[in-house]
């Protein structure tokens, strides 16, 4: 039996002419203020934390993933400037909509139920929907400069997601493992 395992998690990402300029702000923060940790993924919004998986149980995950989104609809999105979690996280902030909301409960409880994925974390705290650009290797100078650059920066775009991706991390950095369109597209 193949025990080896990977990390996951599953996230909304935003059409590539936003993740571009999502990225251009996280190589910002990586010249600017030494903080490199956001670009070992692609610019998204996660829904449900980084969680092990047996990579022979994979298909098991797709299809939970493919089930999850079969009879659901794209989710319009709106980034809205940008926010903190101090000492070390900068976002950019995303709006919480009630269909955002609902979307991100709904996949954590069926991975619950259905695979048994459960972060614990997240059940002590509020879905708090974020775009990272600065994080984890930010010190709390770093911070402290880029917050007061950032704070009142302004940022507003709409966007539409048009599916959910599951993201596998490779051992350096997160890659996007499959895509799942909503209503089975």
């Amino acid at each position: 039996m193949n025990t080896e395992t990977s990390l996951f998690f599953v996230a909304l990402l935003p059409p590539l002419d936003i993740q571009d300029y999502a990225t251009q702000i996280k190589q910002y923060f990586a010249t600017h203020y030494h903080s490199r940790a956001a670009l070992k993924s692609p610019p998204h919004i996660t829904l449900q934390p980084p969680f092990g998986w047996l990579n022979a149980e994979l298909p098991a995950l797709e299809e939970c993933l493919r089930d999850f989104t079969s009879d659901r609809t794209s989710v319009s999105l709106s980034l809205n400037g940008f926010a903190a979690f101090p000492p070390r996280v900068i976002y950019i902030d995303v709006e919480r909509s009630t269909e955002l909301l609902t979307l991100q409960a709904d996949l954590m409880a069926e991975l619950a139920t259905k695979l048994e994925i459960v972060d614990r974390v997240s059940k002590t705290r509020p879905f708090a929907p974020h775009m990272t650009v600065g994080f984890k290797d930010l010190t709390k100078q770093n911070f402290r400069l880029a917050w007061q650059e950032f704070q009142t920066r302004q940022l507003y775009v709409e966007f539409t997601a048009s599916c959910l991706t599951l993201l596998r991390h490779d051992g350096k950095k997160w890659q996007i493992q499959s895509e799942f369109g909503f209503g089975g597209s």
